[in-house]
């Protein structure tokens, strides 16, 4: 009996740790968005988690390696996001107009992500770089949209001359620019980009705009 309690407490204490940890990262990660790398305070992190600067550095070891943290957790989300796309069971110009349009409305919902993909570009990525794990889950992304476009090149429907990467790129920069660009391009042309009344119609012109990218023949 005295086993079974042990092992019960335990048990509790893993559950107990891992919440704490994952409400560190989600108010890290705001943070750190908010903030920057260098302007970010773990002493702020703790308060409002109400723990401890020492019991952060206890789950990560340092503040790089929390950012680190909050890095994986964030490029991890949209990864599932594809993942749960089942490209499979949809024609090529279908698969690939729903990997832009759940792209887009990933990156436009976490605004998030895209400040913290941002703060890394000012850093060169170097803490990135340091990320197995972020270096090997978003090489799927390529494998994703290379199945895709295989299938549509072999079909006769896609051209054979853009690659996945570039495809990818197409979709990252035009969901990317309604969150970095927002305020600037409202402040020029009295546009918010992510109106809520505008979203369904930016949501398929990325669809739109990488179909037909991809069933433009003309250069054949």
């Amino acid at each position: 009996m005295s086993d079974q309690r042990s092992e019960a407490r335990e048990g509790a204490a893993t559950e107990r740790a891992v919440r704490t940890q994952g409400d560190i990262i989600k108010v890290a990660t705001a943070e750190f968005a908010a903030n920057g790398y260098a302007g970010a305070r773990v002493d702020e992190i703790a308060a409002r988690t109400r723990t401890t600067k020492r019991m952060i550095y206890y789950y990560f070891g340092s503040k790089e390696g929390l950012y680190l943290a909050v890095l994986e957790r964030v490029y991890a989300q949209i990864r599932q996001v594809e993942r749960g796309i089942h490209i499979g069971e949809l024609a090529p110009d279908a698969a690939l107009r729903t990997i832009a349009e759940a792209t887009y409305a990933h990156h436009t919902t976490h605004e998030a992500f895209i400040q913290l993909v941002s703060i890394e570009n000012i850093h060169r990525a170097e803490h990135l770089r340091q990320s197995e794990t972020i270096l090997r889950e978003n090489a799927t992304a390529i494998t994703l949209l290379e199945d895709v476009i295989n299938r549509g090149v072999r079909a006769g429907m896609f051209r054979d001359d853009v690659d996945a990467v570039d495809v990818h790129m197409m979709i990252s920069a035009y969901a990317c620019f309604h969150v970095a660009n927002r305020h600037t391009f409202a402040a020029i042309f009295d546009r918010d980009m992510l109106a809520p009344g505008l979203q369904d119609s930016h949501r398929r012109l990325i669809g739109d705009m990488v179909v037909a990218t991809m069933t433009d023949r003309s250069a054949d």
